[in-house]
C-alpha cells in the first residue's frame, strides 16, 4: 500500500519527526501487522482519498496513512481494525478528516446499505460539528444534493438509506441508530466510559462495524481518555493484541520539547514539511501564542495540553514557584499614607484565622498591606504558639509568635473572632490611607457587612467566589510571574499564599484551595484575591497631594 509504505519511508529518511508513540506504531505495523495474512481494500482507499479530495480538501500524507488503514482486511474480508484512536494538537484536521471519511461511509462508492454513522459528544454544539461540515459541503455543491437528502440534524444517502447523525452522550438521545459506525468526539470530556457504553452495544449488526475516538488531551484524569491511552500503550509495547486498537496518537515526548519548533509536529503532524498553506498558517499562529506565554504565563496549561497534547501531570499545583511567591518581598515603592486602595477581608472561621488586606497600585504593581487576627487557643494547639521551640522541634511550624512581634498577626484570647475587631482595623487603616470599599465573600457576609456600613463603609459581596477564582486565575499568576505584587517583607503572607493549591476541572477552570485542610490556612491569600477583584477600580494619584495642588491654585 503505497500511503503506507510513503509514510513509513518519510520517517526513515528523517523527512519527519515522530513522537515516540507514532513510531512504535510504525514498528508495530511492520512487524506485528503487515506480516500477517492480511491485505489493503485499495478500491476503497482510492475511492475514498478521492472523494475527501474533491469534495473536502487535499489530504496529508499522515490523514492517508490512517485511511489505509480504516480499510485494511483479513484474509476472509473482515475488517482487522475496528477501534481507532486518533489524538492529536489542536488544529490537526481531526474533525475535518472524520467528516470526510464520515461522508465517504454513508455513500453509495462504500456501497452498504442502511450504514449509518453517528457522532458523539457531551455537548449538542461539538456532536454538530462534523454533521454540519458535511451539511454545508452537500449544500454548495449540486451534485451533492443530488445523492443526500440533507437535513441539518440528519444526511441521508438516497442510494444506500444511510444515515450521518449527531448525538449527545447524555442518555436521552439515543434513537436506536443500528450504527455501521460511532464517532466519539472530544473524549478528553468523558468522565468515564458509561454512555460509550450504550452506543457501541449498537454496533456489530452491521459489516465493517467501525469506533472512531478522536481529540486532544484534557484535564479529566482517571476518566475515559486515560484508559483508552492505556490500551494503547499496551498496544503498542506489544502486551496487547495487535488488532485491539489503531492508535494514532501525536504528543511531545518530554514537555521541554516545546521550547523548540522543530519538535511541535510531534504533537501536530500538519506542520511536517512541505506544509499545506493551513498548516503554514497553523503553524504561525502556534508560534505566536508560544511567544505570548512569556508574558502570560496563565496560558501554558491550556497551550500545553491543547496545542501539544501534553497535560500537567499534577493538574493541582501550587499558585506559584516559591522563587516568585518570594518575590513580593520587596520594599514598597511609595509611601502608602494618602492612597486609594481597596480592603478586603477572608473571615471563613471565627474560630481560627482572618485576614485583611489593603491593595493599592502603582504603575501597573500592585502592593497589598495585610493583617491577620488569630485565636490563642487555636495557635497553641496547632502550632505551639507560646511553647518552647524544642518541644516542636521535629515539625515544620509558622511561627506566629515571631509574626506577632512583627505586627502582621494580633493573636486574640478569647473563644471567637468578633466582627468589631475587624472592623476597627479598618477604621484605624481609613485614617492612613482612602479605602474606597471592602470586599468580602458571601460566606460571613450576613455577620460583618452590617459592622462595616454601620463604620461607612461601602460593602461588596462576591456571591460565588469559586468563578471570580478562575475570572482571576490569569491575573494571579501573570503577577507573580511577571513580579507585580509587592507586599514588603510579610512571611505570613508568603506563608498563606505557599498552602494555596490550583485546583483545574475538566473544563479548565482554575479554583484555589487549601493544600491541607487544617494546618495551612489560606486566608491572607483569599483577601488578596478578593482585592484584585476591583483592583481596576483604582487610580494612582494622591488624594493629599491633589488637595494640596488644588488649594494653591486661584479660581
Amino acid at each position: 500500500m503505497k500511503y503506507v509504505d510513503d509514510y513509513i519511508a518519510q520517517y526513515k529518511k528523517g523527512d519527519i519527526v515522530l513522537n515516540k508513540e507514532r513510531i512504535k506504531l510504525l514498528d508495530l505495523i511492520e512487524k506485528d501487522v503487515l506480516t500477517q495474512d492480511v491485505y489493503f481494500d485499495e478500491e476503497r482507499i482510492e475511492l475514498c482519498i478521492k472523494f475527501i479530495e474533491k469534495w473536502y480538501f487535499k489530504l496529508q500524507p499522515f490523514q492517508k496513512f490512517i485511511i489505509a488503514f480504516v480499510f485494511l482486511r483479513r484474509s476472509n474480508g473482515a475488517l482487522f481494525y475496528d477501534n481507532y484512536l486518533l489524538l492529536m494538537g489542536r488544529g490537526a484536521g481531526k474533525n475535518g478528516l472524520i467528516s470526510g471519511i464520515a461522508h465517504f461511509l454513508i455513500s453509495e462508492l462504500n456501497g452498504i446499505k442502511d450504514y449509518n454513522v453517528s457522532v458523539v459528544a457531551n455537548s449538542e454544539e461539538q456532536a454538530m460539528t462534523s454533521v454540519n461540515e458535511v451539511h454545508n459541503t452537500i449544500e454548495h455543491n449540486p451534485k451533492l444534493k443530488l445523492a443526500f437528502k440533507n437535513n441539518k440534524t440528519e444526511i441521508t444517502s438516497y442510494a444506500t438509506g444511510s444515515k450521518f447523525a449527531y448525538r449527545t452522550s447524555n442518555g436521552n438521545t439515543k434513537d436506536g441508530l443500528r450504527d455501521g459506525a460511532v464517532i466519539f468526539d472530544e473524549i478528553h470530556q468523558y468522565a468515564d466510559n458509561t454512555n460509550v457504553k450504550v452506543h457501541e452495544s449498537g454496533l456489530g449488526k452491521k459489516d465493517d462495524s467501525r469506533e472512531f475516538k478522536i481529540g486532544s488531551d484534557g484535564y479529566v484524569r482517571d476518566g475515559y481518555l486515560d484508559k483508552q491511552k492505556e490500551i494503547a500503550n499496551r498496544v503498542l509495547n506489544r502486551e496487547a493484541p495487535a488488532d485491539m486498537m489503531f492508535p494514532f496518537i501525536c504528543k511531545l515526548d518530554d514537555r521541554k520539547d516545546v521550547d523548540d519548533p522543530k519538535n511541535w509536529e510531534k504533537a501536530n503532524p500538519m506542520f511536517s514539511k512541505p506544509r499545506s498553506q493551513y498548516g503554514e498558517r497553523l503553524f504561525e499562529k502556534v508560534r505566536k501564542e508560544y511567544t505570548t506565554l512569556t508574558y502570560e504565563p496563565s496560558k501554558k496549561d491550556e497551550f500545553m495540553t491543547k496545542r501539544m497534547n501534553m497535560p500537567a501531570l499534577n493538574l493541582e499545583r501550587s499558585v506559584a514557584p516559591y522563587s516568585e511567591i518570594k518575590a513580593t518581598n520587596r520594599p514598597y515603592p511609595i509611601p502608602l499614607d494618602g492612597k486609594e486602595c481597596i480592603g478586603a477581608v477572608d473571615f471563613a472561621s471565627i474560630r481560627d484565622f482572618t485576614a485583611c488586606g489593603l491593595l493599592f497600585k502603582h504603575k501597573g504593581d500592585f502592593l497589598f498591606k495585610h493583617h491577620s487576627f488569630a485565636r490563642k487557643e487555636f495557635v497553641e494547639s496547632l502550632y505551639g504558639y507560646g511553647k518552647k521551640q524544642d518541644e516542636f522541634k521535629r515539625k515544620v511550624l509558622p511561627p506566629i509568635q515571631k509574626w506577632e512581634e512583627q505586627g502582621l498577626v494580633s493573636v486574640l484570647n478569647a473563644n471567637t473572632i468578633e466582627p468589631g475587631v475587624v472592623v476597627d482595623w479598618f477604621i484605624q487603616q481609613r485614617e492612613l490611607h482612602n479605602i474606597k470599599k471592602v470586599i468580602m465573600d458571601n460566606f460571613r457576609a450576613e455577620l460583618l457587612r452590617r459592622f462595616f456600613e454601620e463604620a461607612g463603609f461601602e460593602v461588596e459581596v462576591i456571591k460565588n467566589p469559586r468563578a471570580i477564582s478562575g475570572l482571576l486565575a490569569p491575573r494571579v499568576e501573570d503577577g507573580f510571574a511577571n513580579k507585580r505584587f509587592i507586599w514588603s517583607d510579610d512571611p505570613m503572607m508568603r506563608w498563606y499564599t505557599n498552602n494555596v493549591e490550583v485546583h483545574i476541572d475538566k473544563q479548565g477552570n482554575r479554583s484555589y484551595e487549601k493544600k491541607e485542610q487544617h494546618r495551612r490556612k489560606t486566608d491572607g491569600f483569599m483577601a488578596f484575591l478578593y482585592s484584585l477583584y476591583r483592583a481596576d477600580e483604582l487610580s494612582e494619584a494622591d488624594i493629599g497631594e491633589e488637595l494640596s495642588m488644588l488649594g494653591g491654585l486661584s479660581f
